[in-house]
């Protein structure tokens, strides 16, 4: 049967469209294929070079960690001279607070009676547990120190010190790394509840919070739906910038698919946990939960309450929008969310909830413990000293933590001083005043507390190290030391002459140095010369010395160079309040050589110690010892009856100090150096102009050693009487302690005078002329001095 045309047609017509819509199934496999194949291609690599950057900055965790500074952690011990408000001043700079007592960085106070809970740390011989200890004060020393429960005394106990500065580098970003397991509970699974609950389960990103943000973001409610994983991907770790585009998106989910497959959870909230953006003080950055612990609360992490958790929480939302110094109210709104997810997820219970909503913010007023450095003088002597083992480069942002030896209070006390007696010396009548102090343990070397200006907060010129001025009588003792080192010739009961002095310095040139106050006092004793800082008796003394002598001293103790002229026996030398306190050091410490030393040592990021400088000096040689003992005698002798008498007047007779001022050409200078049981401090006072202030040492320097000494807790100066033999003296003979007019005088041992029987009291020629109407009204020459009547060192000589 033949084929009708339609049925063919229609036949034929089906046949093309099946062939054709074939045709097109299979071209869009195809290209289906290749699209993939080609995405594959670029993709496979691309994520194998995403991997790789993610091996390389997520696993090293290069993060830039600032070196951390911190003062000397307070040694309490049965005997040590210490007050309340001193043990006070301690706590608070180490960031302890007022409260039970039981928590850990907390105190309680009740009478003489202390409850301490210490922190562990890491200290330059190894790591210090922390306890709670039981401290009693009494008599303005420390009676004893036990641990709590416990019925046996401590020989001594160390709490965790200060922090007081950090040293960056190019990056002003604060951080204190830290170990999940230093974090309290709560804040890591606070954290996740507020911020990721899923976190645990999702392989990176979370698809359904994706789906519930996009849900929102149709009905015009913005959600956030990024995870902590995604968070830590765009942060600064891994280099993603913050521009919203699809393509920074993308690139975050991918950074946060590979970490999420490459490390464990723990490890990632770890890296989350130290690097998370905190806030901003200044240019200085914060990162971490640590970090921001100190910064909002003064508190290390393991002290920080359940409402003060919820705040950092709810800070990392926003810094800036919930800064609780800034915006408090929206930061109270946004802690008190967070408080509500603890709760709702039972990670608080019900009583905690409800104090923690009605606890206020707890924020301290200033940035916590994080000023980059507010000790800008004693910063820069540890720089200093540093410099020879850690280059500023290595120094910085390594993670160390450097051990000074900086007393937070002795420095308070001094900054405090300087404040005080530089207002009351202010007068119109004289340039503006400025000061450097540097002040010492004589036990050890250490520098417990350096001022380098009157403003101490201001950074720039360090006076304290830098300022190079006359020092004047500071130098007699020394003068008068290497005299009693011969004591076959000089002894302290010894006569000299006080009458006019002329020396020849050579080409017809003399020098004629008088007293300042420009009287002669004829014969007097070596003692009372010292005391009473005689210039014309010094000379002749210096003379017989010889000034190659003191040169030398002066350099073997202290490094200062000085050329060996006669103007130096009365201090034509300029040298700073540092290198006068390393001279001094060797008198006050009883004649030990103690290189001075700010920094006790260098702990790695591990808290294991990397260098020490607070190996013990060795003991003192015999002769050194006399000779140390018999000048500080002398120096309290100035106390109680010579140039620093006014010390008694201030109700200081109680230290039994030593000391010696000093004052410079037309008062330009006043030095004051005076050491204690416990301290020695050094002090300079005058102007950057080199004016003239009308100032003496005792009127000017004297009175900012006084106004520390006056708080500071020290113990009196004892003098040993090893190698010294006392004998009662009467002209130039022993004699009976009933002899009339006989005085009590210091000998090395086997040189006293011979005994010989109590004459008829005659005075000594020249003896009685100083006791003039001025000395009965305290008008002597209690001021000091002198120096200025050193001339100009002489010309070179003539070719």
């Amino acid at each position: 049967m033949p084929r009708t045309p339609i049925d063919y047609d229609e036949d034929d017509s089906d046949q093309d469209g099946e062939s054709t819509s074939g045709q097109w199934k299979r071209r869009l496999v195809t290209w289906t294929l290749a699209a993939l194949g080609l995405g594959l291609g670029f993709l496979i690599p691309y994520m194998l070079y995403l991997n790789h950057e993610v091996s390389e900055r997520f696993g090293r965790l290069q993060w830039q960690v600032p070196t951390r500074v911190y003062a000397r952690p307070l040694e309490l011990r049965p005997g040590l001279a210490m007050d309340a408000g001193t043990l006070k001043t301690e706590l608070d700079a180490a960031g302890y607070h007022e409260g039970d007592g039981s928590r850990v960085g907390s105190y309680k106070r009740d009478g003489g009676r202390w409850r301490i809970s210490s922190r562990g740390f890491n200290d330059v011989d190894g790591a210090v547990r922390a306890r709670r200890l039981e401290v009693s004060l009494s008599g303005g020393r420390v009676a004893n120190v036990r641990e709590a429960g416990q019925k046996q005394a401590l020989k001594a106990a160390r709490l965790d010190p200060a922090r007081i500065a950090s040293l960056y580098g190019q990056k002003q970003e604060e951080r204190r790394l830290v170990r999940i397991e230093e974090v309290p509970e709560l804040l890591v699974t606070g954290l996740q509840a507020v911020e990721d609950r899923d976190f645990n389960s999702h392989i990176g990103i979370d698809f359904t919070g994706m789906i519930r943000a996009a849900f929102k973001s149709a009905t015009g409610r913005r959600q956030g739906a990024s995870t902590l994983t995604q968070q830590l991907a765009r942060s600064g770790l891994l280099g993603i910038g913050k521009e919203q585009t699809l393509r920074r998106k993308g690139k975050e989910i991918l950074y946060a698919l590979i970490i999420d497959a490459r490390y464990e959870k723990r490890d990632i909230l770890e890296a989350y946990l130290n690097q998370v953006y905190m806030g901003q003080r200044g240019s200085q950055a914060i990162h971490g939960v640590a970090a921001a612990s100190e910064f909002y609360f003064g508190r290390d992490l393991a002290d920080l309450k359940p409402e003060q958790i919820a705040l950092l929480v709810g800070i990392v939302k926003g810094p800036s929008a919930y800064d609780p110094r800034r915006n408090p109210e929206a930061a109270r709104a946004r802690r008190d969310f967070a408080l509500g997810e603890f709760h709702e997820t039972q990670l608080i219970d019900d009583a905690q909830y409800q104090t923690a909503l009605k606890a206020p913010l707890g924020v301290t007023k200033e940035a916590g413990t994080l000023a980059p450095n507010r000790f800008p003088a004693y910063i820069d002597l540890v720089r200093r000293q540093l410099a020879r083992d850690y280059p500023s480069d290595e120094l910085i942002s390594a993670g160390l933590s450097v051990m000074t030896a900086m007393s937070p209070s002795a420095q308070a006390l001094a900054e405090g001083a300087v404040t005080r007696t530089l207002k009351s010396l202010d007068s119109k009548r004289r340039p503006p005043l400025q000061t450097g102090l540097v002040l010492t343990d004589v036990h050890n070397g250490e520098v417990l507390a350096v001022v380098g200006s009157r403003h101490h907060t201001e950074h720039g010129f360090n006076r304290a190290v830098e300022a190079q001025r006359p020092v004047g009588s500071l130098l007699k003792p020394f003068v008068y030391m290497l005299a009693l080192a011969t004591p076959e010739r000089f002894s302290l009961a010894s006569y000299v002459d006080d009458s006019p002095v002329s020396v020849d310095l050579g080409r017809g040139k003399r020098w004629n140095p008088g007293n300042s106050d420009g009287r002669s006092h004829g014969t007097v004793r070596l003692i009372d010369a010292l005391a009473m800082s005689y210039n014309q008796a010094t000379v002749r003394v210096g003379m017989q010395v010889a000034p190659e002598r003191i040169a030398d001293l002066i350099h073997t103790l202290a490094g200062i160079q000085a050329e060996p002229r006669p103007s130096l026996i009365l201090g034509a030398v300029d040298q700073s309040p540092y290198a006068m306190a390393q001279l001094y050091q060797f008198l006050a410490s009883g004649g030990e050589i103690q290189p001075l030393h700010a920094v006790r040592g260098v702990l790695g990021a591990n808290g294991r110690a990397l260098k020490r400088y607070d190996t013990a000096p060795a003991p003192a040689q015999e002769g050194d010892a006399i000779a140390a003992r018999l000048i500080t005698l002398a120096g309290q002798h100035t106390v109680t009856s010579g140039t620093a008498s006014p010390l008694m007047r201030d109700g200081l007779g109680r230290l039994n100090s030593a000391g010696k001022t000093g004052t410079s050409n037309d008062g330009r200078d006043s030095w004051y150096a005076g050491w204690t049981g416990d301290h020695l401090a050094v002090v300079w006072v005058g102007n950057d102009q080199n004016k003239e202030t009308g100032l003496y040492g005792a009127t000017g320097a004297m009175r900012v050693w006084s106004s520390i000494f006056a708080r500071l807790p020290s113990a009196p100066l004892k003098v040993g009487d090893e190698g010294i033999d006392w004998q009662w003296v009467i002209n130039t003979h022993s004699t009976d302690a009933s002899c009339g007019g006989a005085r009590r005088f210091a000998f090395v041992k086997g040189f006293a005078p011979a005994y010989g029987p109590c004459p008829v009291a005659e005075p000594v020629e020249g003896e009685e002329e100083r006791r003039s109407w001025r000395d009965w009204f305290g008008l002597g020459d209690d001021d000091d001095d002198d120096d200025a009547q050193a001339p100009p060192p002489p010309p070179p000589p003539e070719p």
